[in-house]
């Protein structure tokens, strides 16, 4: 599954934080919870570690994980339910000066599920699993096929990972004495049509049901791909799932590595349009219908109060105290928050523009 920019933007801000702290002893509490696990389980084991840390025979550090626990206790007896991606919590004392105390919890559902469970008290905060988080990147599908062979496989970031490989029984150009030639040609489009079927039904089986794909890029030498998308063998949701077609030299592995380097151009368009598609929203009603839409910090942020904003766009070069405040806002009414990264054409405009704009539900003129 891939991140939005503000699931991204949320994560890095919750690591930064943390990152920040180191405990003087091993007394800084990161418990993870992965998703389906039962709450109360480990609140009793955090009970249980309660009465272990009696034995620490420093008093100061002996105190500081008694009480990290018992604020971590109460802070989860505030959950009903293990969230659905699981839960990672954190507690420890974060004084400057060693004999104070300042105790604080923290706690964020991650936006990719978490699987492991993990307890530790230690100088820092185990933070290492989210941040492979951040690392998640999108996910395509890759067809590769002529009349004879294909291969299936998904595409994480540069990483070919092989799913399924398949030859047909289409026989060779050359027919067997005694053939009638168009016997010979029946013979070999109806091998040819049962390998497509075939390829049709691995293709589903692998991406039916593959959440978070962001789509499938097909290839292959001469016609077969056409051939193939255009004969209905596909199901009408696989085939939506299809956002590029590229003519290849080789099938295969080589086939693989060609169809990923001419389609560079689809893979990283893909990654940021949707963001650009909302920016372009917005410099379009900005020429057509200002009163649609609406930036700057002060404006923006008039029109949030009144109900009146659609959609916000905060540029990732924003202050994170400011994206706090405009978030917080945001909330109170439903608004939806894109957090746009500076990397595109559309995304510097917005940095330019005062780093924070806004669609408007309806025309509040101007």
């Amino acid at each position: 599954m891939s991140l939005t920019e503000k699931q991204r933007h949320d994560l890095k801000k919750f690591i930064k934080e943390l990152d920040q702290y180191r405990g003087r002893h091993t007394e800084f509490v990161s418990v993870l919870i992965p998703q389906g696990y039962d709450m109360n389980k480990v609140i009793n084991h955090l009970q249980q570690e309660q009465g272990t840390a009696t034995n620490i025979k420093s008093t100061a550090t002996r105190k500081n994980v008694i009480d990290s626990l018992e604020r971590m206790v109460q802070h989860l007896r505030l959950f009903k339910n293990t969230p659905e991606n699981g839960l990672a919590v954190y507690s420890g004392n974060i004084a400057s000066k060693e004999g104070q105390q300042n105790l604080k919890v923290w706690s964020i559902e991650p936006p990719v599920p978490l699987k492991m469970r993990i307890y530790r008290c230690d100088k820092d905060f185990k933070i290492e699993v989210l941040r492979q988080m951040l690392d998640v990147k999108e996910v395509f599908g890759l067809i590769v096929l002529d009349r004879r062979d294909a291969n299936i496989a998904l595409l994480k970031g540069k990483s070919i990972i092989p799913l399924v490989k398949t030859h047909s029984e289409v026989p060779g150009k050359f027919r067997a004495g005694g053939q009638s030639a168009p016997r010979f040609a029946r013979l070999r489009e109806g091998a040819a049509k049962d390998h497509y079927k075939k390829v049709a039904d691995y293709a589903k089986e692998q991406f039916l049901n593959f959440e978070g794909l962001k789509g499938i890029i097909v290839g292959g030498p001469g016609p077969t791909k056409h051939d193939f998308l255009d004969g209905g063998y596909l199901t009408n949701e696989i085939r939506k799932k299809v956002i590029a077609v590229r003519d290849l030299s080789y099938t295969g592995d080589f086939g693989m590595e060609e169809l990923l380097q001419k389609s560079e151009d689809v893979l990283a368009a893909e990654e940021v349009s949707e963001e650009k598609k909302i920016v372009g929203r917005f410099f379009d009603g900005l020429a057509k219908k200002p009163g649609e839409v609406s930036y700057g910090e002060k404006d923006v942020m008039e029109k949030l109060k009144m109900g009146a904003v659609d959609i916000l766009m905060l540029s990732e070069s924003l202050d994170d105290a400011k994206i706090e405040e405009f978030e917080d806002e945001a909330k109170k009414l439903g608004t939806d928050v894109r957090i746009i990264s500076t990397e595109t054409r559309e995304g510097v405009q917005l940095k330019e523009m005062g780093k924070v704009a806004a669609l408007l539900r309806y025309d509040v003129g101007h």
